[in-house]
């Protein structure tokens, strides 16, 4: 049997199912093995923001392992001041917080009496009627002077587990900022062999240039990504400090920092700034009012950010689609818990970079990007109406216009001779 002479040059595409069922497990292995995984990502993400900084330094003449040690010891000493600024304010927040479930339990019954559709009703006790020369209300039974609460009962129980946890996931984040550090120096020492060795090892020039094009713009677009959004956070910051000072909610420098972080964090991290406002609230003021108009000024500053600020300095070019942003941290979160929410969006970034070079996955570059023209209707997609337009305008329509188009000689007929008047 012969074979066509392109077969052998083909290559198998695998069916649909098989790459489904590949990623599936991918997104699993990256799942359980999160105590490996997430260090790497992370000193990965660090290394293509701070490379530009550790190159420079190799450009004035210092070697690779001294130039990476000088950038890793800027940034943990930034972290270190930034830290000790906020250890007085978050000491006092340890102090005011509860120091037994007990306390928060009290905490919750003041919030709930606060709120009149979530107060119990109070038990009216007659102290007219007497028993033996005593009132009624110092022999009722303490059962059935309030009823019980589920709520309480489940924080009781789940006290002592819940510190329990804590304890553990110290220990494992320890552990990880140490790994963390100690790759993220290797990295940055070790880039530029590491991008020689990839580039050596890929046959094509062609396909050298795409890898070292694709490598810059990622570290370019991740720090355009990271200084914008770090600019725009803290301008909320800032903002979040003024208003919390003004209503005079205690530590307001605290908790502007405190949503300068969460907020790279897209959708999740502002919704879980509102509820630790709120649960500080609860600990701190005794009316409702006052424990929601920490919470609802945030949301203001919130509202005003997300719709007319950060549209206008982000940009078009640094715009992605919410849906991807969205359904990106929230992955990222379920295989690595509150660090694999922050890093979503630079994770995105780099996949986007990686795609805008590869025929392969250009396609995912229309549903990744936002900063798109106006989307085409779909009667214009699917090509309806368009002979009206066209008749209306007095433009042929296909079938006329093949009809109208000259006819092709049949062979061996000779074009006819014109003679000049």
């Amino acid at each position: 049997m012969a074979v066509p002479p392109g077969a052998l040059s083909e290559r198998p595409r695998a069916p649909l199912a098989v790459k489904v069922i590949a990623f599936v497990a991918l997104i699993f292995l990256l799942k359980g093995a999160r105590e490996i995984v997430l260090p790497v990502a992370i000193a990965i993400i660090l290394t293509f923001l701070l490379a530009p900084l550790a190159r420079a330094l190799r450009n004035r003449g210092l070697n690779d392992a001294l130039s990476a040690a000088i950038v890793l010891i800027g940034l943990l000493l930034t972290l270190v001041l930034l830290a000790s600024r906020l250890v007085a304010p978050a000491s006092e927040w340890i102090a005011r917080a509860p120091t037994s479930v007990q306390q928060l339990i009290d905490s919750y019954d003041r919030l709930r009496r606060s709120v009149p559709f979530m107060a119990q009703p109070e038990v009216t006790l007659r102290p007219t009627v007497t028993t033996k020369g005593r009132p009624a209300a110092e022999i009722v039974p303490a059962a059935t002077a309030s009823a019980p609460d589920p709520l309480k009962d489940k924080i009781a129980i789940e006290g002592i587990a819940l510190t329990g946890s804590l304890i553990k996931q110290a220990a494992w984040v320890t552990v990880s900022t140490i790994a963390t550090i100690i790759l993220l120096f290797f990295f940055l020492a070790s880039e530029r062999w590491l991008m020689a060795r990839t580039v050596e090892a890929i046959p094509k020039r062609r396909v050298r240039v795409a890898v070292i094009g694709g490598f810059r713009a990622a570290q370019r677009d991740i720090a355009r990504y990271l200084g914008t959004q770090a600019m725009i956070n803290a301008g909320v910051g800032i903002a979040t400090t003024l208003a919390l000072m003004a209503i005079g909610f205690p530590s307001p420098i605290l908790w502007g920092v405190i949503i300068a972080v969460l907020a790279f964090i897209p959708y999740l991290g502002p919704l879980l700034f509102v509820a630790l406002l709120l649960f500080a609230g609860t600990l701190t003021y005794a009316t409702f009012g006052e424990i929601i108009a920490p919470a609802a000024a945030y949301a203001a500053i919130n509202i005003i950010e997300s719709n007319f600020i950060a549209p206008w300095i982000v940009g078009r070019r640094l715009e992605m689609s919410p849906l991807f942003v969205f359904l990106a941290v929230i992955v990222c979160a379920w295989m690595w818990g509150i660090a694999g929410a922050f890093l979503a969006v630079p994770l995105l970034v780099i996949i986007r970079s990686a795609a805008r070079r590869s025929k392969s996955l250009r396609l995912w570059c229309v549903y990744l990007d936002r900063g798109r023209p106006e989307l085409p209707t779909m009667r214009t997609l699917l090509g309806i109406g368009l002979r009206r337009r066209r008749r209306r305008i007095g433009a042929p329509d296909a079938k006329s216009a093949s009809t109208s188009a000259p006819q092709p000689r049949p062979p061996g007929e000779r074009k006819p001779f014109l003679r000049r008047a």
